[in-house]
C-alpha cells in the first residue's frame, strides 16, 4: 500500500493558476498509473487526467484539456497537476490515486487501490 499526500490547493481568480502535487510514501509509485479526479459538493467524484508509469502517455477530461497539465517524478515519487486557466467550474476537491499497473492508463476510479486525503481548489472572484 502506498500512502498519497496532495498540496497545493486554496483560492484562486478565474484565470489563474494552481500546481498540486501529490507526494507518496510507503513503496516506490515507478511502476503506478497515477491519476487525478475531483468532486464538487453534491456531485460525483470525476476523472481529471491519468498518466503512465514512465509518464509516457497522458490523457485528460476533455472538461481540462488544453489547461491542464499532469506529469510526474518518479525520482521524487510524486506526480503534479498543473491548472492553468482554471475557472469557477474547477472548483472541487482534488484528488490523486495510484494502482501498481505500468504501461496503461487508468479512467475509472474503481481501478485504483490508493487515493490521497484531496487538496480543496477554489476559483472565485
Amino acid at each position: 500500500q502506498v500512502q498519497l499526500v496532495e498540496s497545493g490547493g486554496g483560492l484562486v481568480q478565474p484565470g489563474g493558476s494552481l500546481r498540486l502535487s501529490c507526494a507518496a510514501s510507503g513503496r516506490t509509485i515507478s511502476t503506478s498509473a497515477m491519476g487525478w479526479f475531483r468532486q464538487a459538493p453534491g456531485k460525483e467524484r470525476e476523472f481529471v487526467a491519468a498518466i503512465t508509469h514512465s509518464g509516457g502517455r497522458t490523457r485528460y477530461a476533455d472538461s481540462v484539456r488544453g489547461r491542464f497539465t499532469i506529469s510526474r517524478d518518479n525520482a521524487r515519487n510524486t506526480v503534479y497537476l498543473q491548472m492553468n486557466s482554471l475557472k469557477p467550474e474547477d472548483t472541487a476537491v482534488y484528488y490523486c490515486a495510484a494502482v501498481p499497473k505500468p504501461w496503461i492508463i487508468v479512467m475509472n476510479g474503481d481501478e485504483y487501490d490508493d487515493w490521497g486525503q484531496g487538496t480543496q481548489v477554489a476559483v472565485s472572484s
